[in-house]
């Protein structure tokens, strides 16, 4: 039985983090011609106690995961480069659309990760956001990456967010780099609520009172 099925015959694991081998696979497809992707996901943390028991027993000289990588840390990173890669790729979908206004396409963001998270029934959350949780008190080089993800992350929200308020769509009373700090920490939070209630309730209540508050044009206030 291959380590894969070993975890997918598990239903559940303590951390439910990320699909793990989906994405190993996805890093090293030329080293591994012998072994075929996953068919369905099963979602694990890095530093859940069920995960961590397992990389420490094969890691050894003769481990799967050793002959790729120097280190766990060194393999965590790969599989969070290349799931910041994918949200790049949401970031410009959504913020490079100049068919929307500014404040439109911070909106059509939040909507295009919705969708996201509806696809996987609200039980998959953001890498990004549980790595931060799992890791940063156990890894400083996962810390430094993530706090370098980050800034990259807020920057063409920033930007966004600066066009928006030139344009009198939103308040300039704050920093735009202020503003996409909010903007993305507040999102992640509403995150882990919808994988704790398996629904879109916190991603919708975020939505509507976000943009009826702080991103909403100065003069629809009426209080």
């Amino acid at each position: 039985m291959l380590p894969f099925q070993r975890w997918q015959s598990k239903k559940r694991f303590t951390c439910n983090t990320y699909v793990l081998w989906r994405q190993y696979e996805q890093a090293i497809p030329s080293r591994r011609p012998s072994q075929r992707r996953p068919q369905s996901d099963v979602s694990i943390g890095l530093y859940g106690s069920e995960c961590a028991r397992y990389l420490r027993s094969r890691w050894s000289s003769a481990g799967l995961l050793h002959h790729h990588f120097r280190s766990k840390d060194a393999f965590a990173l790969e599989v969070l480069d290349r799931y910041f890669a994918g949200t790049k790729q949401f970031v410009k979908e959504a913020l490079d659309d100049k068919s929307l206004t500014p404040r439109q396409r911070l909106k059509r963001y939040l909507d295009i990760i919705s969708g996201v998270a509806a696809d996987r029934k609200w039980n998959l959350g953001c890498l990004i956001g549980d790595f931060s949780l799992e890791t940063s008190t156990q890894s400083k080089l996962l810390r430094r990456r993530l706090e370098a993800i980050f800034e990259e992350w807020r920057a063409p929200f920033a930007s966004c967010i600066a066009e928006a308020q030139a344009l009198g769509e939103i308040d300039s009373s704050f920093d735009p780099m202020d503003l996409a700090e909010f903007l993305l920490a507040s999102w992640e939070g509403a995150i882990l609520r919808m994988k704790v209630e398996r629904s879109p309730a916190a991603l919708d209540r975020f939505k509507d009172i976000d943009f009826e508050t702080v991103f909403s044009k100065p003069n629809s206030r009426s209080r």
